[in-house]
């Protein structure tokens, strides 16, 4: 019903903001990743948003981006996922993150998410893992090149899908030197793409 609203960023509490447009103060329950990037109250404000209605109450739903409203539409469609886990699990992780976590089959950094047990955290790999790629997750952004200079620098020797799964490791949080490490422990076939590297590179990385 609403693709975005664009507007006056009001006032912002908790998991809520309050965007003015058309003479209306829209709520608008937003995951932590928002909160955190929010302009000051007063400046102007577009959010992508998800209109949910149930019997008793009709909500909206708010991200910066398409892609992140894509990955909490994503997560409506998993068997025990309603609005409010989905928002939690957004909160948790960023969406590239929870990419990344599908991708990689990481139950345990999804679990971690408030009121999602790893029953639910698995359910969400099995429900989704067709349904996003490494091609989903933003490009790699590095402050002055100086990660991209120390990946480079310990991924010597190591092409194609092999220093993928290292730049996508260190983008879920390991160190460079952590990322190549478990990787170069990885029988790496012609088949295999980035996301098996990955995938086999994980089992050597404690979680």
């Amino acid at each position: 019903m609403f693709s975005y609203i664009k507007g006056t960023l009001e006032e912002y509490w908790e998991d809520t903001i309050v965007v003015e447009s058309g003479g209306i103060g829209w709520n608008i329950h937003v995951p932590l990743s928002v909160l955190d990037r929010l302009p000051h109250v007063g400046e102007q404000i577009k959010v992508y948003t998800s209109f949910q209605v149930k019997e008793d109450s009709m909500t909206l739903y708010g991200f910066f981006g398409r892609q992140d409203l894509k990955m909490f539409n994503q997560l409506l469609g998993v068997t025990g996922i309603g609005p409010k886990a989905a928002l939690g699990i957004l909160s948790s992780l960023s969406p590239d993150d929870l990419r990344m976590a599908i991708i990689a089959e990481d139950s345990k950094a999804i679990a971690k998410a408030p009121g999602i047990g790893p029953k639910t955290a698995k359910r969400v790999i099995l429900d989704l893992k067709d349904k996003v790629s490494m091609d989903d997750v933003l490009p790699l952004q590095f402050a002055g090149g100086q990660v991209e200079a120390a990946v480079t620098a310990a991924a010597s020797g190591v092409d194609g899908a092999g220093k993928e799964a290292i730049e996508a490791l260190v983008a879920l949080g390991y160190s460079p030197t952590e990322a190549t490490k478990a990787v170069r422990q990885v029988t790496i076939t012609e088949d295999m793409n980035s996301e098996a590297v990955l995938k086999a590179s994980l089992k050597f990385l404690a979680f």
